[in-house]
Parts: C-alpha cells; structure tokens; sequence
C-alpha cells in the first residue's frame, strides 16, 4: 500500500499545491502594493493571508521533501559508518526514518484535535465585518502534512535497499525501546539545566550519525519539553502549537520570496552578463579574470542573497574560461567557492534575514550593516587574487598567455548593467526608501526578475516549472528547519540553560572580546559539518542571551555571525559551496580536496575580514 503508484501521486499533487500556492502569493502581494501605491486601496488581509498560506505550503510539500531526501543532513557520519560497517549504518538509517516517523505521528495526534474543535466552532482570523479567514483549512494541511510525512518516513523503511525481515525485527526493537525511553522520560525527575546539557549532546549525536537536522531538532526538543514538564499530552500539544505558530508571521514569507528571485536571477543568465562585463574591465591586469570572478559575484550577490545559486552559475561560467586561460584548476575552483559566500552578505542576504527573524531585529537595518563589511570582503578577494598572482604563480597557475578581452563601449556597460541595476534599486531602494517592507521588496523583485527572464527570452514553461518547483523545495527545507529549531529553543529555554550560560560567561571575566574569540572557533567547527542556516537555529537561542548581557549590538553581531558561519562554506568535510562546485562542474577533472586547497586562501581572507570587524564595530554599523 506505501509503495504503490497512489502514494507517490498523493505526495506530487500535494507538493504540486503547495509550490503553486508560493508562486500565487507572490502576484497577491505585489497586487497589494499596486493598489496600495496607485490606488490608494490596499487589499485587505493580505498579511494574514500569506502569513497562514506560509503553514499550508510547508505541510503540503514536507512529504515531497521526505521522499527526495531534501531535508538537510550532515552526511559526512553516515557515509564513514558506511564504509566501515554496512549492517551499522542501515541500522542507523532505519533508525533516522524511524524518528521521522515517530515525531510526525505525535505531531499528527496533538493536530487532531485542534483541527476538530476550529471546524466545528468555525474559529477566523481577522475582524468581524471586515474581513474573516478560516482557520480549519491551515490546520487540515498540518494534520495532512504530518500524517503523510509520518507515512513517507515509514515507506522509506520498507522500500530500503537489501531489506530483509532482520529490519523489521530491528524495527520493532526501536520501536519497543523508544516507547520504554519516553515512559522513563516523562516519569524521571531531571534536574531542568541536566536536561538542556543531555539534548545539547543529544541532537549533536544525532546531526553526527546523519539523521535530518530538522527532525533531530523536532525530536529532542519533544523529548526535552515532556522531561522538563513531566507529560507526554504537553509535549504532543507543544509540537502542535508551535508547527502552526512558529512560521505564521509575514516577514517569514521574505524567504521564498528571495529564494523565487534568486532562481528568476539565474535562470535569466544575468551572473553570465555580469561576468562578461566584468571581464572586459578587468581582464587587462595581471590576475585580472580572477578579479572579474570576484566582481560578478559581488555584483550577482547585491540580486540574489543564495551563496550556492552563485556557486551553481559560476562554476559553470567562470572556472572553465579561467582554465582555458591558464590558472591552475584548484585556483579556479576555489576562488568561485571562496567568492561565492559574497552571496550570503552583500544584500540581499536569505542568512541575514533569517538571523533578522530570530534575533528579532531590523532586517533593514542588517541590510544596511552588511553593505561596507561585504565590499571589503570582496575587495579583500581581488587584492589577494592580484597579490597571488605576482608572489604565487605556482597556485595560481601561468597568466602570461592570460587572453586580452579587449575594451569595453558605453552601450555594453548600459545593456549589461541595467537589468541589475533596475533589481537592484526595486529591491534595495525600496526597502530603504521605505516604499517596501522586506516580504513586498521580494514580491516585487520576484516578479521583476520574472519579466527580466521573459524579455531576455530565457523563461520557457518547463523552466518556469522547475523554478518554482526549486523554490518550494528549498522553502519547505528551511521553514521545517526554523519550525524544529523553534521547538527545540523553547525547550532550551524552559530548561533555563541560556540564562545560566550567560551568568558563567560574565562570571569568568572573558569579556566581549574572550567570548567573540571562543564564538568564532565554534562557527568555525561547527561550520565543518553543518550548514549555514542549521548553525544559526542551532547555536543563536544560546548565545544571544549572552550578547545582550555583555552589553554588544544585535546588528553587528548579525554581521560577525553570517560572515563568520559562511567560512564553513569553504571548509572541509562539508563545505558545501565546495561540493555544489565539484557537482556543477562538467568537463574539468578537479577533486574535492583540490577544491578545498584552492578555497583555503579565501577562506583566511574571510578569518581575516571577521577578526577586524569583531575588533572595529563601527565599520558595520557606520551607515545606520
């Protein structure tokens, strides 16, 4: 019955909803922002309208993202425990599913009856005589979503390689031991800072041995809330309560919205017309191809806030004319992974506006912020491209015969420049001209980037389909994400264990600068095997606490985060810029550890930029 063809075609339509559903709200916003500018009449609801669509779309698509295996992963565990042991590691994946299973099914209970009692009292949202919303709908997705997705995780267990009637017995065994654990569980009487240290070390584990982080973040922030409460019926109602109210706010609806203009950005083949142009301005120095890499990526990064959308589109464009021009592979390889974090901090930034969410603060502002850090990131890239070119030809490969692009006219610079520079000031003038908020600025600058495609004949129906498709799938991956991090922050913080981090940090007398220097080798670690948006959710319900108790700026600290995160980009084992480069690359024989070794120069540079901005505060916050 799991296996069958009508499963699969019941997860592709409700995915094929749901994607469809994000695409929509884009032209329901900008319809509200030509009515509102225009006319004078805004639609009325639209907020609430899409803050409740955000719910539905994640649990529609969830199962879609189950099935694909999208659901983000440190696979760096598995993959060795693999090799060594093939019995562990498909004991340890049935284990993974298992889990998935597990905290959908108690996500479904506890959203039955809250789905029962709104359609039975016809609970709205919104202002009677003006405008009412049903609530049942929303919550049929989520009873839907967790049901199908529980089932999915279930048809992965059945439908595995080599399976054998020994996995059903393993599975019954976790069954059994997991049900005992709970009991002991929500019978123990832990004290509430043991249990915050014990699923601290808990989801570590489990992110290691490569369960989905998301579901590992949804599972032992479940299991920590019954320990801390001491009842099962609070931690199922908790999972509940949170999955429809975490993410029901407008601003969240910024992530799709940037993610749909990112891939409207590449599909129209403008990180081509940018690299062009910057390749005939700079291609005449020494170097100067390498500087034209940094340029396009800074210029592509000021459309589009996705480090991996730049990585993806300029592997493809800049590493092989760089090759062809005699820098050495690796150089070439891991200059674009290096260049490509420019993405994540020239604003638009998606980490930006995730750490705006958590943190509670002005993503404007953070916009603001990150502009001067993220020039001199990049002008750090080109002075140290140029300077290796002259002391370190041996890596960065024979330049003599480096091709001369010729000059540049003034109608090339215009064609080439305009459509940025339109994206650009919609996007980023409207939010500072305080024409747009950040959710209308991507609405806009989605359909804007749309048309752009259009008239530069690059947007036909199967593509138009595969980026929607793409957006809704890296959508659902991070909502699900920020929902499972929202379950487990609670739980951290009903456990008290932020506050009592915060008291040791100021009790040790290590100061702001003490707590920056440990806070900097922790991103870095942890950006070893995570990437950049688990890191945030995982790491900021800490230490944000402690920042605020020493007295430091959530903006600038914002800044320091993201930069500092996006060094585990180019560091290995994870380094995912690195393997969506070497995935991406189609003639070029070039390993992953020669990618690493290229990358590993700009990945000092990044260090290098961080320390002076953790040291000069100013230079973040000097235009805010």
């Amino acid at each position: 019955m799991l296996g069958n063809i009508n499963f699969s075609k019941i997860i592709s339509w409700m995915n094929n909803i749901g994607v469809m559903w994000i695409f929509i709200l884009m032209f329901l916003i900008c319809s509200d922002i030509l009515g509102r500018t225009l006319f004078g009449t805004p639609i009325q609801a639209i907020p609430e309208i899409v803050s409740l669509s955000l719910v539905g779309c994640i649990f529609l698509q969830l199962s879609s993202a189950i099935d694909k295996g999208r659901l983000t992963k440190a696979e760096v565990g598995i993959n060795l425990i693999k090799k060594k042991s093939p019995s562990i590691g498909l004991s340890i994946e049935i284990t993974s599913y298992f889990i998935g299973f597990v905290i959908l099914s108690l996500l479904f209970f506890g959203a039955y009856p809250d789905f029962i009692r709104s359609f039975k009292t016809l609970e709205f949202s919104g202002i009677e005589g003006i405008y009412t919303i049903p609530l049942w709908p929303i919550k049929f997705t989520v009873l839907l979503g967790s049901l199908i997705g529980a089932l999915t995780f279930l048809r992965n267990i059945f439908t595995l390689k080599k399976y054998k009637l020994r996995h059903c017995i393993l599975f019954l065994f976790i069954s059994i031991i997991f049900s005992i654990f709970l009991f002991t569980i929500s019978q123990s009487n832990l004290n509430d800072k043991t249990v915050g240290i014990i699923a601290i070390l808990t989801v570590l584990i489990l992110i290691g041995i490569s369960i989905p982080i998301s579901i590992a973040l949804f599972f032992v922030g479940f299991i920590g809330i019954v320990a801390l409460r001491q009842d099962l019926k609070v931690g199922i109602d908790s999972l509940s309560l949170i999955s429809q109210g975490t993410v029901a706010e407008y601003i969240f609806a910024t992530i799709p919205l940037f993610v749909l203009m990112g891939l409207f950005v590449s599909a129209s083949e403008i990180g081509k017309d940018s690299f062009s142009l910057a390749q005939k301005i700079f291609g005449r120095i020494k170097g100067g191809l390498g500087v034209a890499t940094v340029s396009a990526n800074a210029i592509f990064a000021a459309i589009t806030g996705i480090s991996i959308a730049s990585a993806a589109i300029f592997s493809k464009i800049a590493v092989p004319e760089m090759v062809k021009n005699g820098y050495s592979a690796k150089f070439s390889a891991g200059l674009t992974a290096g260049s490509s974090v420019l993405g994540m901090l020239i604003p638009p930034s998606l980490l930006l506006i995730i750490y705006g969410v958590i943190a509670e603060v002005s993503i404007g502002s953070l916009f603001l912020a990150a502009i001067i850090p993220g020039l001199i990131l990049a002008v750090s890239f080109a002075i140290g491209v140029i300077a290796m070119s002259y002391l370190w030809p041996n890596f960065v490969g024979n330049l003599n015969n480096e091709e001369d692009f010729g000059s540049i006219s003034l109608n090339e610079i215009i064609s080439s420049f305009s459509p940025l520079l339109i994206l650009i000031l919609l996007v980023l003038g409207g939010i500072y001209g305080g024409i747009f908020t950040p959710t209308e600025a991507g609405a806009a600058g989605s359909l804007a980037a749309m048309i752009l495609s259009i008239l530069k004949k690059k947007l036909d129906m199967p593509k138009l389909w595969h980026v929607i498709q793409e957006t809704g799938q890296i959508t659902v991956t991070i909502l699900f994400l920020i929902i499972s991090a929202s379950t487990f922050s609670r739980m951290l913080t009903l456990s008290g264990l932020p506050a009592d981090m915060g008291n040791l940090i100021n009790s040790l007398g290590l100061g702001m600068a003490g707590f920056l220097f440990c806070y900097l080798l922790l991103l870095v670690i942890l950006g070893t095997v995570l990437d950049s948006t688990s890191i945030l959710l995982i790491i900021l319900p800490l230490v944000l606490p402690i920042v605020i108790e020493l007295g430091g700026n959530l903006i600038w600290f914002g800044i320091i985060t993201v930069i500092g995160v996006e060094i585990g980009l180019m560091t290995p084992p994870l380094g995912l810029s690195v393997y969506v480069i070497k995935s991406s690359l189609e003639k070029e024989k070039i390993s992953l550890g020669e990618i690493f070794i290229g990358a590993a120069p700009f990945a000092l540079i990044t260090l290098f930029v961080t320390i002076i901005l953790m040291a000069f505060p100013e230079i973040s916050l000097a235009i805010l």
